[in-house]
């Protein structure tokens, strides 16, 4: 077998600065002393996940500037020490703006985990669990006013990342609220408006290093760091949002579709200003379609069967996994996060969409899905804080 610890040291920077995420950082350096001491905690801006107050310039009068910060989604498994057949694993999304300190989020949505169990351990100990990353997210914050003045955020939106060759400038696209394109190079530190738009885009991601975007007709487009746009998929006409998804090197096409209800006004929560309303309107999710790419014809391909694959779509990111990794649930299925809305209200929930057979329903609705997303598994809590405490490598709650 290797030994690790005496690779040749020349070998070791060069190793580390394809290290993308914090994680993987804390394992390379929990090796031995040699690998600690060549790479830093924190390497970067972009792999702690924070970053500069970006600029307002050329995309909004009304911000002072904005905020960006990355999240990272998991597939945390039991202890290697588990002396029993391996559980299901748990899916959490984590967002780090304090060094080794983590906030865990909803993977589909923003909502924080607020009420943590009470033995839910405050450092997880990452040499000893299984940790599997599935995805990650950026999300840019529209700040009205500076930091100081304590006041919240105009909105949030979905942007995808791009990390430029010197590894220390980077390109940021998003859908400004025009539902043009909008691009930030940190660079040039300002953004600029894509005047393509033939329809509003509903989407963006980056897929084997270039920028994507798909609009609500389904037409799809590359787009370049010099502003240009060009076409790799014609309009897919059919649901009401477009998502894409990459799943084991292939670039996925998600066509929801939604149907407005009528539903009476007793549910409990609701304002009081909805009493006099004896009907509300919701949005409901009622199924979805699958395509897959066919590059030379630049049409988009129905796909009824995923396989193994299971997709995620959530507020500000999709991914993908294996169903044989997270062990609840079967393939060719799809999770989404659905926030429907009743007069202002928003309810937000996850719901499950089958594939083989059409049928969708709330998470509840499929037994033994719940336990990948709540409440965290008996397993977290298996190792004390105080024994997690002594080791190298480890992140506090």
């Amino acid at each position: 077998m290797a030994e690790w610890s005496q690779m040749p040291e020349d070998l070791l920077p060069l190793i580390a600065r394809r290290l993308d995420t914090q994680f993987d950082v804390l394992r390379f350096r929990s090796v031995c002393s040699s690998w600690r001491s060549s790479v830093a905690p924190s390497p970067s801006p972009s792999r702690r996940g924070r970053f500069p107050i970006l600029p307002n310039d050329g995309i909004s009068d009304a911000a002072w500037g904005f905020h960006l910060s990355k999240r990272t989604i998991f597939l945390l498994g039991a202890p290697r020490s588990l002396d029993q057949a391996v559980p299901a694993g748990w899916l959490l999304k984590v967002k780090e703006d304090v060094p080794r300190r983590m906030n865990l989020l909803n993977p589909l949505s923003r909502c924080q985990f607020t009420s943590l169990p009470e033995d839910f351990p405050r450092v997880l100990d990452l040499m000893n669990l299984r940790l599997l990353e599935l995805g990650h997210e950026y999300v840019l914050q529209y700040m009205s006013y500076r930091p100081c003045s304590n006041d919240g955020h105009l909105y949030m939106e979905k942007v995808v990342f791009l990390c430029l060759d010197n590894g220390n400038d980077f390109a940021l696209l998003t859908i400004h609220v025009s539902g043009k394109l909008a691009m930030f190079k940190s660079g040039e530190k300002r953004w600029s408006i894509i005047q393509d738009m033939p329809s509003p885009y509903d989407d963006v991601i980056l897929f084997k290093g270039k920028f994507y975007a798909v609009d609500g007709t389904g037409r799809t487009v590359v787009v370049g760091l010099d502003l240009g746009v060009t076409l790799i998929a014609q309009s897919n006409f059919g649901g009401d949002k477009k998502f894409l998804v990459e799943s084991v090197g292939e670039l996925l096409l998600v066509d929801m579709y939604l149907s407005l209800d009528a539903e009476n006004n007793d549910h409990d929560g609701l304002d009081a200003e909805l009493d006099n309303f004896d009907f509300l309107m919701r949005e409901r999710t009622v199924r979805f379609k699958v395509y897959k790419l066919h590059g030379e014809g630049k049409v988009w391909n129905e796909a009824k069967d995923l396989g193994d694959r299971v997709l995620f779509l959530g507020d500000d990111c999709t991914f993908s996994a294996s169903a044989a990794d997270l062990k609840a649930c079967k393939g060719n299925c799809i999770f989404f996060a659905d926030n429907w809305e009743l007069e202002g209200v928003k309810s937000p929930e996850i719901g499950v969409y089958d594939m083989d057979s059409g049928s969708i329903g709330p998470l509840e609705d499929y037994a033994g899905y719940l336990e990948l997303f709540w409440p965290p598994p008996n397993w977290i809590a298996s190792r004390t804080s105080s024994e997690v405490q002594n080791q190298s490598e480890a992140l506090a709650v």
